[in-house]
């Protein structure tokens, strides 16, 4: 477990990176996102990575890291919109700091549920294959879908922010899987 955590740490730190760099040249434009169009921003990057498996090659110089790398980022960002809701306009009224204080506390509890399901599944994630976990946000995403549709009126589901957790998670496996074949 010791070196999950590890792993997590350094896949975090990159994926912080690459967030507060955006963030340095973007600002906080998308607060103005609502929760709904942050889902389909990680369907899309979800696709594109299933697109990419399935043809083996792609034309678009990225490949399929930096999209994991922006599902994790957007799965935070829907956390934060599910607590502080999307901006109507471009008067966000919080700061970059309380922002990446948001982004750390996300992540704190993206690694608690990690670290919880970890230890009763003992580390089962490693035996699947990265294919899988694309498969498994892309289901969680038509999960989220069906519960927007329904505006969130479920009879017995998990709600939003479970499935963003899993999505979270799912990618972070993914990074981890990634670096080690690098």
């Amino acid at each position: 477990m010791d070196k999950t955590l590890q792993e997590f740490d350094q896949v975090i730190d990159m994926c912080r990176d690459i967030f507060l760099k955006k963030m340095h040249d973007y600002g906080v434009a998308w607060r103005i996102l609502r929760t709904t169009s942050i889902t389909d921003q990680i369907y899309i990057k979800a696709q594109r990575i299933r697109s990419i498996e399935e043809k083996g090659v792609h034309k678009v110089e990225e490949g399929i890291l930096p999209e994991f790398i922006g599902i994790v980022n957007y799965a935070i960002m829907a956390q934060m919109q599910l607590e502080l809701g999307s901006s109507s306009t471009d008067n966000f009224n919080i700061s970059k700091d309380e922002i990446i204080k948001l982004y750390n506390h996300y992540v704190l509890k993206g690694k608690e549920l990690l670290m919880n399901k970890n230890h009763d599944y003992d580390e089962a994630w490693r035996n699947m294959r990265i294919s899988s976990y694309t498969d498994i946000i892309l289901m969680k995403l038509l999960r989220i879908k069906q519960i927007e549709d329904i505006k969130e009126n479920t009879i017995i589901s998990e709600g939003l922010d479970a499935n963003y957790y899993d999505i979270f998670n799912y990618a972070v496996f993914a990074l981890i899987k990634l670096n080690e074949n690098t």
